[in-house]
């Protein structure tokens, strides 16, 4: 069964500056367990209250109580298994076809959506600004439904990053040109902001085409959600 030092190491990764020191993140659910175990992703320990789970995996996995587990899970109610994975190394960002570049995202479920949209549509590399909420906070693991394995995430410095780029720089603006009548080049960078203010000026500096999705109807909607909108537009791009 689990120890003590085990659980208490484990509890602590909830909080991002105790994941970037053991270099350690947390992934709760038996199909995204079961994604990143045959993925690249290095496995530190997978806990489980099924006994069978635990006897087929024996080489990585450990039985633990329920009790136990509600104590290091991050769901109200633990869905019986937990795993441990070392962080990726940092990869290579490919200039050969599209990137999704994020400014300020901050919501969980909408990074993990957007991550899930990249793998969907075959974006193999997303940029995040600094400010961008932790791509291994459990919750955006949890939203990604396991693509986190499929898609090269990097943060750094955007604005330093965009203005070194030579691919054109597309922008998602309420003011921008309707998406449907845009030129879409066959590669480029696309840029989506925060949820509540967009794209800041000065990432804005740095885009050379500002794009929009129109609105039909009465138009009382004051904006879409970030990651609906980035589904939308990666539609598009994926059209041209």
């Amino acid at each position: 069964m689990v120890g003590k030092s085990q659980i208490k190491l484990i509890k602590s990764l909830q909080l991002k500056k105790n994941r970037i020191q053991h270099q350690l993140f947390v992934v709760e659910g038996l199909k995204t367990i079961q994604e990143l175990l045959k993925s690249s992703f290095e496995v530190y320990k997978v806990l489980s209250t099924d006994e069978d789970f635990v006897t087929d995996h024996e080489e990585v996995s450990e039985l633990i109580s329920s009790a136990d587990l509600k104590k290091i899970s991050s769901l109200n109610t633990p869905n019986g298994y937990l795993g441990v994975f070392k962080m990726a190394k940092l990869g290579t960002i490919q200039l050969n076809d599209w990137i999704v570049a994020v400014d300020t995202v901050q919501d969980p479920g909408n990074l993990g959506t957007i991550i899930r949209l990249c793998d969907w549509f075959g974006i193999k590399n997303l940029v995040c600004s600094t400010t961008t909420v932790d791509c291994y906070n459990p919750k955006v693991i949890q939203a990604t439904m396991g693509s986190i394995t499929r898609v090269n995430i990097t943060y750094l410095n955007l604005s330093e990053f965009l203005q070194a780029s030579e691919l054109p720089i597309y922008g998602a603006f309420m003011e921008g040109e309707k998406v449907y009548n845009s030129a879409i080049s066959s590669k480029g960078i696309l840029v989506m902001g925060n949820e509540a203010n967009g794209i800041s000026s000065e990432i804005a500096a740095f885009i050379t085409k500002k794009i929009s999705i129109p609105q039909f109807g009465d138009q009382t909607a004051e904006s879409l959600n970030v990651a609906t909108a980035t589904a939308i537009l990666l539609n598009e791009i994926r059209r041209a």
